[in-house]
């Protein structure tokens, strides 16, 4: 979202922001000169620099600088034996402020370039796609997804994703520290009241220390036409079966998104151990796959991973 005062240096403003900056030089040069005997004003070359910063190369604003060190030092009441070594510190510091200002201006333009190609690509792709913050409610969902989920409704976003898919929920306020990445199938609910199998292909991620999830969903029910029963341990996890030390650093890995051959690795395991221990957890867990055990992963022991 672009602050009020970014608006100054949007690119349609170029040639009026460079008009008013070499405008304020001017006047801040002819009423420096108007005051000499009286006080210096060079400090005020700080603001048309820093304006100019948005627009500006690196050379060019380096130049700027420098006239304007010029500027103040021609209209300096002080000392001239220490002129030169005015002039030099100066200079550098209207342009290590011109340049503080103009690559902090091309980080956010470059962020906000990438945000908007983000949602193009969201809002046109044909796969069902949705973006949560921290609080589990929809920030971003393209069409496919509000068509799959809340057909006779206009919007998704804003709505709780735990209304449709708690398992998002879950693994968005999961104790996790690391990344997950990760497939599940489970139940989907769509606003009208119907049910519908899904597979989903979720990914967490920090956005200026706030936790969001970005997950594509696609309706699967007629390649499993059995629906998934409910959980009866996956509001409180009171009936789960308890997991021993390696069969939660296993899953926590799983959530991850490594294969059994990075699990192996990172554990310093051998693959046959590791997949002794996933047969041992889709046991506990009563299911066949992974996708499987990553929903009931979310529901029964979220609080452990």
């Amino acid at each position: 979202m672009t602050l009020p005062l970014e608006k100054f240096w949007d690119r349609k403003n170029r040639t009026a922001v460079l008009a008013a900056s070499t405008g304020m030089i001017l006047v801040i040069a002819l009423v420096d000169w108007w005051t000499t005997p009286f006080v210096s004003l060079g400090f005020l070359y700080l603001f048309p620099i820093m304006l100019a910063a948005g627009f500006l190369p690196r050379p060019a604003l380096v130049a700027v600088s420098l006239v304007c060190a010029v500027l103040s030092e021609a209209f300096s009441s002080l000392d001239p034996s220490g002129r030169a070594i005015r002039l030099i510190f100066e200079m550098l510091a209207l342009a290590g402020c011109g340049l503080f200002a103009s690559e902090l201006l091309r980080s956010r333009r470059l962020s906000s370039e990438t945000q908007e190609r983000l949602r193009a690509l969201v809002e046109t792709s044909p796969a069902a796609i949705v973006i949560l913050d921290q609080s589990g409610a929809v920030e971003l969902a393209n069409r496919a997804a509000t068509d799959l989920m809340v057909p006779s409704a206009m919007n998704l976003m804003g709505q709780p994703i735990a209304t449709f898919l708690p398992e998002l929920q879950y693994a968005l306020r999961s104790n996790s520290e690391a990344q997950l990445r990760a497939s599940m199938q489970c139940q989907v609910h769509r606003g009208n009241g119907e049910t519908f199998v899904a597979e989903v292909w979720f990914s967490t991620y920090k956005e200026n220390g706030a936790p969001k999830l970005a997950a594509i969903i696609a309706d699967v029910t007629e390649e499993q036409p059995e629906a998934i029963p409910p959980d009866p341990a996956g509001l409180d996890g009171s009936e789960r079966q308890s997991l021993n030390d390696r069969q939660i650093a296993v899953l926590q890995l799983v959530l991850e998104g490594l294969p059994n051959s990075g699990i192996a690795s990172r554990l310093e395991m051998t693959p046959s151990a590791i997949k002794n221990t996933l047969q041992q957890l889709f046991s506990k867990a009563g299911v066949n796959n992974r996708s499987q055990l990553v929903r009931v992963a979310l529901e029964r022991y979220r609080d452990l991973l």
